[in-house]
């Protein structure tokens, strides 16, 4: 179960904000005044060709992520936590969630990615870790290795996110603002160690990972995780599956741990866009037996002209145990989210949801519970970067 902590920010930490945001505006600032200025009808020269990205220097993309959101819950948790949810935790309140910058050098043949920042999310996937207390600034960190003689193989080792689940840690990537169940209690944020992939034919991208274990630097247990995964690309359909498994237990109590994620994800047009996501894990020795968590999670988006875009999920989560969220229970959500981009680098989301348990699990009030939590948030995300 991962435990969840309050944001303190420090010096250091309004140190790193600082400096991030003031880079984000300076490059912002440098593209601007980096657009060539149309041709008028009298220039008969060639063009030249475009200036470099401000956001390429010295052979390495640069990038600047800032997110956050104002929520509202209908049950009114005495606490100001939202339940069952991993970075939009806090209720009734504005809230800053993550500021990154991200460094990335493309193999060539040696090439590394830095992802490192500060907010609550840092917290959340490093809240069971018990690396130095420095690398919870770090989302990902490692090396990456690809001559040209290994005919497209690929080897990185370092810190990075996990293979499994069809959502990412960073909110821009994603359809939704808030994550899905699955992607919060399901699959690991995280992992250490070495990862490959490689290409089999023209179809089929294969990849192996030894790792110290789910959501940490140091290996706390008594053996490694394995990894395998998979992923089918056809034209408009990808079809990913992975597998991680080992000991993720401590020598005093021993026990496998196996998880099984798979996600197909169909683009029938430039418009619209779906997924299914199904995952089952299983932690042997967990108490008096066996724990079990299993979930399914479905999800859409089409586009609204140039700007817009509605995504709507639905999901169910079986935590059979209680192992995942503390309690045994079948979990049940439902999110319709709005999207506007109000600029090239200014995207916001207006989202509805509701999620529904088995068991009275959700604070109401002040020390009642319900079992349904409906929430309502307004999501802001500034990126400043290549285009992806």
């Amino acid at each position: 179960m991962r435990t969840r902590g309050g944001l303190t920010i420090d010096p250091g930490t309004l140190a790193v904000a600082a400096t991030i945001f003031v880079a984000a505006c300076l490059m912002a600032g440098t593209a601007a005044a980096q657009t060539p200025a149309a041709p008028s009808d009298a220039q008969t020269a060639p063009a030249a060709p475009a200036p470099p990205s401000a956001y390429h220097q010295l052979g390495m993309d640069f990038s600047f992520l800032l997110d956050g959101y104002v929520d509202g819950n209908f049950d009114n948790p005495g606490s100001g936590w939202n339940g069952l949810r991993n970075f939009d935790m806090r209720s009734d309140t504005l809230h800053f969630n993550m500021g990154k910058i991200t460094i990335d050098r493309a193999p060539g043949p040696i090439g590394f990615h830095l992802d490192a920042g500060f907010g609550e999310i840092f917290d959340v996937i490093h809240s069971s870790d018990q690396a130095p207390k420095g690398l919870k600034y770090i989302e990902q960190a490692y090396v990456d290795f690809k001559p040209k003689s290994w005919k497209g193989v690929e080897v990185d080792v370092g810190e990075f996110v996990s293979a499994a689940g069809a959502e990412v840690i960073d909110v821009n990537g994603n359809w939704n603002y808030s994550r899905s169940l699955l992607f919060a209690w399901a699959v690991p944020y995280y992992h250490f160690g070495i990862r490959t992939s490689f290409p089999v034919g023209t179809h089929f991208t294969g990849g192996v990972q030894l790792v110290n274990g789910w959501n940490n630097v140091y290996a706390s247990n008594q053996g490694k995780l394995i990894g395998l995964n998979g992923a089918y690309a056809w034209k408009k359909v990808t079809w990913t599956n992975v597998w991680y498994g080992g000991p993720e237990r401590d020598k005093a109590s021993p026990g496998m741990r196996n998880l099984f994620d798979s996600v197909v994800a169909v683009n029938p047009n430039d418009n619209l866009s779906y997924y299914v996501n199904l995952d089952y894990g299983r932690n042997k020795n967990v108490g008096p037996g066996t724990a079990q968590w299993t979930g399914i999670a479905g999800a859409v988006r089409r586009t609204v002209g140039k700007k817009g875009a509605i995504a709507g999920r639905l999901e169910l989560f079986d935590d059979v145990n209680g192992f995942s969220t503390g309690l045994a229970q079948t979990v049940k959500e439902f999110t319709l989210t709005g999207e506007y981009k109000l600029s090239g680098w200014l995207l916001t989301r207006m989202e509805f949801r509701d999620d529904w348990s088995s068991q009275p699990f959700f604070q109401s009030g002040q020390g009642g519970t319900s079992k349904n939590q409906p929430t309502v948030l307004l999501g802001l995300a500034a990126y400043f970067g290549p285009k992806k």
